[in-house]
């Protein structure tokens, strides 16, 4: 029997499987103006602080829900649309053991060469200590952000996106009056100030790992796993790691160019790099909306792609990144209309917004295209056809990092060149991977 979403209409499964994960990050674009409101209250050295922290956090956080994450919802999808069920009851065993070993890695990574790495991309004095004392706490408790990742791809891959719709929702809502209490206190108590950040999202992950274990226990994933009897087979990585693995390529590709321009704005200092946190703050508040619509992509594709249905796998792509496109596009370009409207909700300090106003003037209008590429690329996760999307990631990153300082110190643009090679990327990463998938449409390989 062919499964339900193969025949489905492509707009209306889309829809349902992308609505309820939009909806989660439709939330945490405000739970990400919390927090950055949050953050400013703190202070200036605050702001510097969580922006050279960010990088970090967007790599494991894109790595555990888009890159390996999926990759697990990939692998399940296939697994369910090929008919492969006893494979798709044991990926959830090694789906699990994968996100642990994952986690553990970014923790000895926050406690030894953090540090490091920090300094080298200017940080230093009062924001320096507080980017060190957010990151020793916030990654110590990975493993919780991971399980909770890794069990809500599962679900989306099965299908099911209602129910980790549903316990995100939850979840965003009460994370964002318990970061309020913890970073900024209530009555007589302070708070932590940055500390409270990242304690937060420990709290909420641990209640987020109940909730989505009691769920699929429940047999919401449309049949009920189980890890007795289940052998650890390499091929099972392997069916997740082809896919995941590539997919935290383009999302180390996406950290490294966050890095290194992060350390091209640290130059002209604290505030240019306050200012720079919250211009860029808005593409990691969109970044979501193609996430939503793209992780229903890579279900629809992957199991299309299961199938051996191609034309189908293709509609679908382009369908999520029409879609996220406009939707991205259209925020991007009415923001980038009051630029210093959006800056003076979160700084008061005017070289703070002069620098927030430039980043957002010369990036935001092109955030449809960076909606493309990152909905593309979640697609591409689906049909197990990564390469474009990782030759895409490395282009971007040749040109914001490597455009911005030839644009900053040989053309002598300052600042502004800097945005400027953003907003170039930006064009390429979307270019590159909507053009090559419109020569070249996805086909089965030839055996």
């Amino acid at each position: 029997m062919s499964h339900p979403l193969l025949i489905a209409p492509i707009g209306r499964s889309l829809f349902r499987l992308a609505g309820p994960t939009t909806a989660v990050m439709v939330v945490a674009i405000f739970v990400a103006i919390s927090e950055a409101w949050f953050v400013a209250q703190v202070g200036i050295d605050a702001l510097a602080g969580i922006a050279l922290v960010i990088p970090f956090i967007t790599l494991m956080m894109n790595m555990a829900n888009g890159g390996m994450g999926g990759g697990v919802a990939s692998a399940l999808a296939r697994a369910l649309g090929a008919g492969r069920h006893e494979d798709a009851r044991a990926l959830v065993l090694h789906a699990l053991l994968l996100g642990a070993g994952c986690a553990l890695v970014f923790t000895v990574f926050a406690w030894t060469a953090l540090p490091t790495v920090l300094r080298w991309l200017g940080g230093t004095g009062e924001a320096l200590h507080q980017a060190l004392l957010f990151s020793y706490v916030w990654f110590s408790g990975a493993i919780l952000q991971w399980i909770v990742a890794f069990l809500s791809a599962l679900l989306r891959g099965g299908g099911n996106a209602a129910t980790p719709g549903r316990i995100g929702v939850a979840l965003s809502l009460a994370y964002i009056p318990l970061l309020g209490v913890l970073t900024l206190g209530i009555g007589g108590w302070p708070g932590l100030g940055l500390l409270g950040g990242a304690i937060a999202p420990m709290i909420t992950s641990v209640v987020g790992v109940v909730l989505y274990a009691r769920a699929i226990a429940r047999g919401r994933l449309g049949f009920v796993p189980t890890f007795k009897g289940v052998r650890l087979q390499p091929r099972l990585f392997v069916e997740i790691l082809r896919v995941g693995a590539m997919g935290s390529v383009t999302t180390i590709a996406a950290t490294l160019t966050a890095m290194l321009v992060t350390g091209l704005v640290a130059r002209y200092g604290t505030a240019a790099l306050a200012g720079y946190s919250i211009g860029m703050r808005l593409e990691f508040m969109m970044a979501p909306l193609a996430f939503g619509v793209g992780t229903g992509a890579t279900t629809l594709v992957g199991i299309a792609a299961g199938a051996g249905d191609w034309p189908r796998a293709v509609r679908v792509a382009w369908t999520g990144g029409l879609v996220a496109a406009a939707a991205m596009g259209l925020i991007g370009g009415t923001i980038a209309l009051m630029p210093e409207t959006w800056s003076r909700l979160f700084a008061s300090d005017p070289d703070v917004i002069a620098a927030s106003v430039s980043c957002i003037v010369h990036v935001a209008p092109f955030y449809c295209l960076f909606g493309l590429g990152l909905t593309l690329n979640f697609a591409s996760q689906g049909a197990g056809r990564m390469i474009v999307p990782v030759a895409a990631s490395f282009a971007r990153l040749a040109v914001a990092a490597g455009g911005g300082w030839f644009a900053a110190e040989k053309l002598g643009l300052g600042l502004g060149g800097v945005f400027v090679a953003i907003a170039v990327s930006l064009v390429v990463y979307g270019g590159l991977i909507a053009g090559t998938l419109l020569v070249a449409p996805w086909r089965a390989r030839s055996r």
